[in-house]
């Protein structure tokens, strides 16, 4: 019985991963709001009702995929921070896990175009996101967090200026968003998040072109000025103790 259960499961799998290969083909001939179960179970040559019985309604399967989408991101995310990290001197390579992880997250978006767009652009008409796709929607805040929380208390976090107007909301983000760091550091963190997505974006659906030529190096100078309005900076090398007998 297990052998046969075995093959069930895996034939299940293949046929899902199936499934969401088409869908995503869909999704970049067509767009997210065009996605048709009864489409997508023609040309992968199945029946309606069979389809039914892995994606009972078009926004399940919408879910997956955008559950796979930001699952995807917040993987290459945080391998990006995995690479940049060294545990031996955290405080002076802070900026540059920022800049890695930003640089992944574009990267991975410029690779997946329409998966990308599914989860950062226009929303689904009639798709409300359930609450299954907040977790996997929230790693790549919670890699930028992440590099904040590690220069936190060190030389390598300068708080940005919060201004009294702003102190209640930011009260309030910090408490939702990561307790233990100070409301401006959060603040200021909401708002790099969003602007390192807007940057994405704008190349990504093509804001920039006939703007900006060098994309690269105009991407690299805009996240690192996120990282120092975020507070990050790389501290000065540590002086070296003079040579004995270089004193005298």
């Amino acid at each position: 019985m297990s052998t046969i259960r075995g093959a069930r499961e895996r034939a299940r799998i293949e046929v899902t991963a199936a499934i969401k290969d088409e869908a995503r083909r869909q999704l970049a001939a067509e767009g997210a709001a065009k996605l048709s179960l009864r489409a997508v179970a023609r040309e992968l040559g199945m029946v309606s009702s069979a389809l039914y019985r892995y994606f009972p309604s078009r926004d399940e399967l919408l879910t997956a995929l955008i559950v796979d989408a930001f699952d995807a991101v917040g993987a290459a995310a945080e391998r990006a921070l995995a690479e940049a990290s060294d545990p031996a001197d955290r405080p002076a390579d802070l900026p540059a896990r920022w800049s890695a992880v930003c640089a992944a997250v574009r990267t991975w978006a410029l690779a997946h175009p329409h998966e990308y767009a599914l989860i950062y652009g226009s929303p689904v008409p009639g798709y409300t996101a359930p609450q299954d796709t907040i977790a996997p929607a929230s790693r790549v805040g919670l890699a930028l967090i992440s590099i904040v929380r590690d220069a936190h208390g060190t030389a390598a976090l300068v708080l940005p200026p919060l201004g009294r107007e702003l102190r209640p909301e930011a009260d309030r983000l910090a408490e939702s968003v990561a307790p233990d760091l100070p409301s401006a550091a959060v603040a200021a963190l909401v708002a790099a998040w969003s602007q390192l997505f807007g940057l994405i974006s704008f190349e990504v659906f093509g804001q920039f072109n006939r703007v900006v030529e060098d994309r690269d190096a105009f991407f690299a100078h805009a996240v690192a000025r996120l990282a120092h309005e975020v507070g990050l900076r790389r501290p000065p090398a540590a002086r070296t103790a003079p040579a004995r007998g270089a004193e005298s």
